[in-house]
């Protein structure tokens, strides 16, 4: 039966206590699958609600107590003045006009960020007070763990969330909150079982027990190997999903925030992102990380961005006053298909400008900017920057000193006590020979190409438990592509002292067929997700960050220059005369066309393929899911369906009002209610019973009318009304 109180006992506290951890499984998988970033500020707000559901039982105070902590959270994430301050409050206000004007409008994509956080703190809201009524007051414990166990299953099975310790975390969970849940239950049969505290314990031991017992010999007990092929690479193909994680998935290649773990293949996705006029090819930078962690890279520090009030650049990579400055300009423009909502910028920027109502927001250590517009999205919007194109005195590297300041040091030398020690012994290898900062870098950067390290995206592994993602490619695979090249020379650069950042953004794209006019020297190009790159930027003490290119096949379009020769050099770029060059294009050139046709021809027989796939693959993950909701709602209004059903078959009966089969279907309603029929009982004895519990006499009349229809054969003689009525009046007591 349903409860319409609880009482405030610490047994009902750990009931509600298992159900917040059940639902922590719900929310630890976002932060993989989605974008969803400070998942612990969500979590902890959701720790709050429940608290404040249990401890608090005026409903206005939970009210006013829950929506503070909502102001508050969304305070601390986006609003950077202080609580509740005007300049806050007007931002807010400000925030929620404009997306309740992208509601009416029904462009659903175009909302902020700090108004879909409103959204999802609200659903956090109401989840915590649907699921202390469900656990504590109508005691439905066990469907919400049903349900919990079928979503691990399906975000294991069809994404790259791995949910083998979350499934054991939820089994452990479920059953010692099921034993809890059944104490509570016999504490409302008002049966003797918390007259003192023995009790409870007497209760939950063996509970616990033998759970920790099942759930041991679970693990320990021997397990078949997969029967089905991993679905994730082909839903990830064929569907456009982009992948992160941990096995040999197949990841879509483009930009993405979640770094933290590197490996596996990707397939290429010519998608555009944004067009770019400018003078040459640039490398387009977003961001820079920190961190090696072994198996990726992350932040040592929280995103904080401070508005470009005049829209020039606080954050520069290198020293203007110390390096060689060419200025120039570049104009951005997104793609419709874009979904990138940073503003990716060349080396040098000094100023931006952007378009009417967009607000320019730059994070100071990374350098990432994000942008919010009017308009809601980014779509055909332009950004023309003003930059100062760097060349380095290849000269001026080598002089530098090797005295970095402490707050390099300390950010940019970071490793992990795990890195084997052949990763060291390699780096200090190849740098042998070199006396300067400049000259191991170069060296480092060389190594790859000169050493047999093959650039590909098909077939590459990913590091097993235990593996480091370095030393695997140095040693074992030596096959990947940029992200493996450059987190190997960051980390054997930072293993040789020399401070050094992983870069992530974009190359500099393809000249377009159809070239518009444009001024002298501007051209355009197309940068798509295939240019979605990372590179490496190295520390010059008094010059700065330094870009280097360690991928194989990829050039820097940085320039070096040496003052003893007064020619300006390139990376991975052979010296060779302009005649010898154009020679050389004359040969290739017919060879790169009929690969490039080739190639083109392929990707769109390809694409024609995955979209099909793709559509097949939806059309039976939505049919799924859409099976499994009915299941739900069948299993949870089965009673209704039950009833729904007996009523439509007796409306069929009624209609002819025929003895035998009204009576027939009367037993049988009765008996899927409760009430059965006793083995050896008359139809008179069972009679007298039915109406004796439902406190009617017409279960008597009518079986005294259906005994005399059995003797004769006949029912004509009845009167039907008086019939009618008899089962409507029994009718009417089975279903009320």
């Amino acid at each position: 039966m349903n409860r319409t109180k609880y009482n405030f006992s610490f047994s009902s506290l750990l009931v509600l206590v298992a159900g917040f951890f059940l639902f922590w499984e719900w929310l630890r998988p976002l932060e993989q699958i989605t974008d969803t970033g400070s998942m612990y500020v969500f979590i902890v707000y959701t720790a709050f609600c429940f608290a404040v559901s249990f401890f608090v039982k005026n409903g206005w105070l939970k009210f006013f107590l829950k929506a503070a902590g909502l102001i508050f959270v969304i305070d601390y994430l986006f609003l950077p003045k202080f609580f509740l301050s005007s300049e806050s409050i007007a931002q807010l206000f400000e925030e929620l006009q404009l997306n309740f004007q992208v509601i009416q409008h029904a462009a659903w994509n175009e909302m902020t960020p700090i108004f879909r956080s409103l959204l999802f703190l609200t659903l956090l809201w109401l989840m915590s007070y649907l699921l202390h009524y469900w656990f504590l007051i109508a005691n439905k414990f066990f469907l919400f763990v049903v349900l919990t166990i079928f979503y691990l299953a399906i975000l294991d099975t069809f994404t790259v969330y791995v949910a083998t310790f979350a499934i054991v975390r939820t089994v452990l969970i479920a059953f010692i909150a099921l034993g809890l849940s059944r104490y509570l239950q016999l504490q409302d049969l008002s049966l003797p079982v918390d007259r003192n505290g023995r009790s409870f314990f007497r209760w939950m031991t063996p509970v616990t027990v033998i759970v920790l017992v099942a759930v041991g010999l679970g693990l320990l007990a021997p397990k078949l190997s997969p029967q089905w092929p991993d679905p994730v690479p082909f839903i990830q193909s064929t569907a456009g999903h982009v992948g992160f994680g941990e096995g040999s998935s197949v990841q879509k290649v483009g930009y993405g925030e979640n770094d933290s773990t590197l490996g596996g293949s990707f397939i290429q996705d010519d998608t555009p992102v944004f067009e770019a006029y400018a003078k040459e090819r640039l490398y387009w930078r977003i961001e820079s990380k920190d961190v090696y962690t072994g198996k990726g890279w992350e932040r040592s520090t929280q995103l904080e961005y401070v508005p470009l009030r005049t829209s020039s650049f606080r954050f520069q990579t290198f020293s203007i006053n110390e390096v060689e400055t060419t200025p120039s300009e570049a104009t951005l423009r997104y793609s419709p298909e874009s979904n990138l909502s940073k503003v990716p910028f060349p080396y040098g920027s000094s100023f931006i400008m952007a378009p009417n109502g967009a607000n320019l927001f730059q994070d100071r250590i990374t350098g990432m900017m994000e942008v919010e517009t009017g308009e809601g999205n980014l779509i055909n919007q332009s950004f023309t920057i003003l930059y100062e194109d760097p060349s380095f005195n290849i000269d001026r590297l080598n002089q530098v000193s090797e005295n970095d300041s402490p707050e390099i040091r300390n950010q940019y030398l970071q490793l992990p006590d795990t890195l084997p020690q052949r990763v060291r012994d390699l780096a200090a290898e190849i740098v042998k020979e070199e006396q300067t900062r400049y000259g191991k870098a170069k060296a480092i950067e060389n190594y790859f190409s000169a050493n047999g390290y093959t650039y590909q995206t098909e077939d590459v592994s990913t590091p097993e438990q235990g593996e480091d993602y370095v030393d695997q490619f140095l040693f074992e695979t030596m096959v990947g592509y940029c992200d493996n090249f450059s987190t190997s020379m960051v980390v054997m650069l930072r293993s040789l002292d020399i401070p050094a950042r992983w870069v992530k953004g974009f190359t500099g794209g393809e000249l377009k067929p159809d070239q518009p006019s444009l001024p002298n020297g501007f051209h355009l190009y197309e940068i798509t997700n295939n240019n979605a790159h990372s590179w490496v930027e190295v520390y010059f003490p008094g010059i700065g960050w330094v870009p280097f290119e360690p991928t194989s096949g990829f050039t820097n379009p940085t320039e070096f220059y040496q003052e003893t020769s007064g020619e300006a050099l390139t990376p991975d770029e052979p010296q060779e005369s302009t005649e010898q060059q154009e020679e050389l294009e004359e040969q290739t050139q017919p060879e790169l066309e009929e690969n490039t046709a080739e190639q083109e021809e392929s990707s769109e027989t390809l694409a024609g393929n995955d979209t099909g796939n793709g559509n097949v693959i939806w059309v039976m993950i939505v049919s799924a899911v859409f099976l499994f909701i009915g299941a739900v709602i069948g299993l949870m209004k089965r009673r209704e369906i039950r009833d729904w059903y007996d009523k439509r078959r007796w409306a069929n009966i009624s209609r002819q009002m025929e003895l035998d089969k009204g009576y027939l279907y009367v037993l049988d309603a009765l008996a899927k209610r409760g009430y059965q029929r006793q083995k050896g009982q008359t139809l008179r004895q069972y009679a007298r019973s039915i109406d004796e519990q439902m406190g009617i006499n017409e279960m008597m009349e009518l079986t005294l009318i259906y005994e005399r229809y059995l003797y004769r054969k006949s029912d004509h003689d009845m009167d039907r009304d008086n019939l009618r009525h008899l089962f409507q009046k029994i009718i009417d007591q089975i279903f009320a």
